[in-house]
């Protein structure tokens, strides 16, 4: 299972405790997030505003250049059916007026002028010459095309009040459908005649099948009644009515966008053939026209996703990178602060210290002398000399005001030495002397304490006042984990020949794993409501990292804590910034044992 803790940044849990219960201050989670909201929508703001307005701006215009390839598409086809019925019309209008009525009337002249038009054009079916009483006068072409048109009365009456006509695509037996193209031409007598001829359907057909239209499209013609006149591939087939709305009245080429009998969105380009009742329509599917436009849409959503995703990923990398290093310049600050407060303490309780201990030596004095003097007296005195237990009291005083002396004078050495300052420093003898102070507590409580040196340790150059601190911290921080009848073990030895280390190991509660890499912050501390403030070992980091040795720490829960302390032999020159050194995280992460170890 993915450990998501080790990705837990360094200030995350943070609480200041300086700040007191239910403080917001040094929210460093806040912050970082402040950071990452704040940055993000500066960051990305731009970006999808940009996106959507290019999305919708591309779109709009994908758009309208499908509606113009429509529009071209259609204007084209249009003016390809309307060329060919134009020219149709035209060689009607050109035989009419190059051949007299009686040229016509000739036997074999009209099936010459049928002949020369099928080959020079085609198209052309057969031909006849109406005249005004509506009587077909010649004819040329199939028989059965004359019979069927006996009475051409609705294109002879259109021809005649219009001049021209042209008529729907007309159903014949089998598959030859026609339509009928028919010219009035005036006679210079006054008379008239109407000449007439039909046309293959196949004109029509032509043009709409050379179009090269996507799948789901579609193209074809209607009359104005919605009545195909050519096969349609999804609307219906030649003379059924399409199975789509189509606007009666059309002016021009126009698009529009609406639904077909299924419900699914199509763009319908429409445009109306001059001079016959035919509409052109044209369909196409609006999936089809906007897969072409969201492909390659996708593809660059794609690479935007990929782009925020990296913009994230940086930002969120460069949030923790910052609100790191903040944490620490204010974990440095907060530690420079309370080590000189805990210096000044330090040196409030010495100088208190050394009052006491002046104002005890002055009466010890007296006392001192007084009873040595009684004691003479006794002496002298064959009265008392010989009372064995008025002697034994005279020296249990003179004892006890030894024992006070010698506390006193303990008081005025540790006392002496609390300023910084630099000398020669015998550490033994500096940590028996802080031994020396928890002595009785030792005693009433039965821990066992040794100090084992095991190697010739030399006597050295250093802070001689944070060297006892640094130790006092750690014993007494040993004697307060342990129960009665612990032991507590100081071992010193060389390392190398430029180092020292001391181990202060003890056989208390221990410390839990997930605390090991929080000891040394400031205000931690395992004795919560217990008396502890969490700076002693704060302090202590600091001061040995100012000294420059280096402190470790190593703990089993219910089996002991040991601390190492490595002090240089030759004290190295280092800015008082080094005291507000922060512990990286893998001083406190030591997996080995507490072990014992044995004099050499």
């Amino acid at each position: 299972m993915l450990n998501l803790a080790r990705f837990k940044p360094r200030f995350w849990d943070h609480r200041d405790a300086a700040s007191g219960p239910g403080s917001s201050h040094f929210s460093f989670r806040r912050k970082w997030l402040m950071i990452v909201v704040f940055t993000t929508v500066v960051t990305l703001t731009p970006l999808l505003v940009m996106t959507l307005v290019d999305y919708r701006l591309t779109r709009q215009a994908f758009e309208s250049e499908a509606e113009m390839g429509t529009v071209r598409i259609v204007s084209n086809t249009w003016r390809s059916i309307s060329f060919l019925l134009s020219q149709r019309r035209a060689a009607l209008e050109f035989v009419a007026r190059d051949n007299s009525l009686s040229d016509l009337l000739a036997p074999g002249r009209l099936d010459t002028i049928l002949a020369n038009l099928q080959g020079g054009m085609g198209g052309f079916v057969d031909l006849a010459v109406v005249d005004a009483d509506c009587t077909i006068q010649a004819h040329a072409g199939p028989a059965a095309l004359k019979k069927n048109r006996a009475k051409p009365t609705v294109c002879f009456d259109r021809a005649v009040a219009n001049g021209f006509f042209i008529s729907d695509v007309t159903v014949d037996q089998g598959q030859n459908h026609g339509l009928v193209v028919a010219i009035r031409h005036d006679l210079e007598t006054g008379g008239f005649f109407v000449l007439r001829s039909t046309l293959d359907a196949g004109l029509l057909d032509a043009p709409v099948l050379q179009l090269t239209l996507d799948e789901g499209d579609d193209a074809f013609i209607v009359n104005s009644q919605g009545i195909l006149q050519t096969h349609a591939r999804q609307y219906g087939k030649r003379f059924e009515k399409a199975l789509l709305a189509i606007p009666e009245s059309v002016d021009g080429t126009r698009t529009l966008r609406t639904v077909d009998q299924v419900g699914r969105s199509i763009l319908l380009g429409i445009a109306a053939i001059p001079d016959s009742p035919f509409l052109f329509v044209m369909v196409r599917q609006e999936s089809g026209i906007m897969d072409l436009w969201l492909k390659p849409r996708m593809r660059l959503i794609g690479f935007l996703l990929f782009s925020i995703a990296m913009i994230l990923v940086s930002i969120l990398g460069v949030a923790t990178y910052l609100v790191n290093r903040i944490h620490a310049a204010d974990q440095r600050r907060v530690q420079a602060l309370h080590q000189v407060e805990y210096a000044n303490k330090l040196s409030s309780i010495g100088r208190l210290a050394s009052g006491v201990a002046h104002e005890i030596n002055n009466p010890l004095a007296i006392i001192n002398q007084k009873a040595g003097l009684i004691k003479d007296l006794f002496t002298i005195n064959s009265n008392y000399s010989g009372n064995e237990k008025l002697i034994r009291l005279v020296d249990d005083v003179l004892g006890s005001v030894r024992r006070c002396g010698t506390i006193t004078r303990r008081l005025l050495d540790f006392a002496r030495h609390m300023e910084s300052s630099v000398e020669a420093v015998d550490i033994e003898a500096i940590i028996r002397q802080v031994l020396g102070f928890m002595e009785k507590e030792a005693e009433r409580r039965c821990i066992a304490v040794s100090v084992r040196v095991q190697d010739s340790i030399p006597i050295f150059e250093s802070d001689r006042g944070n060297v006892q601190q640094i130790f006092l911290n750690l014993i007494n921080n040993a004697f307060a984990a342990m129960a009665d009848g612990g032991r507590l073990d100081v071992t010193i030895e060389r390392k190398g020949s430029t180092h020292v280390t001391v181990t202060v190991a003890d056989t208390g509660h221990g410390i839990p794993e997930s605390d090991l890499k929080r000891v040394f912050e400031p205000f931690f501390s395992t004795r919560q409501g217990h008396g502890g403030t969490g700076l002693g070992l704060s302090v202590t980091y600091g001061m040995v990292s100012e000294m420059g040795g280096e402190v470790t720490v190593s703990s089993q829960p219910n089996r002991g804590t040991q601390f190492v302390v490595t002090l240089p032999i030759k004290l190295p020159r280092l800015s008082s910034a080094a005291a507000c050194a922060i512990p990286p995280a893998n001083n406190a992460a030591a997996d080995s044992p507490i072990t014992e170890e044995k004099t050499t």
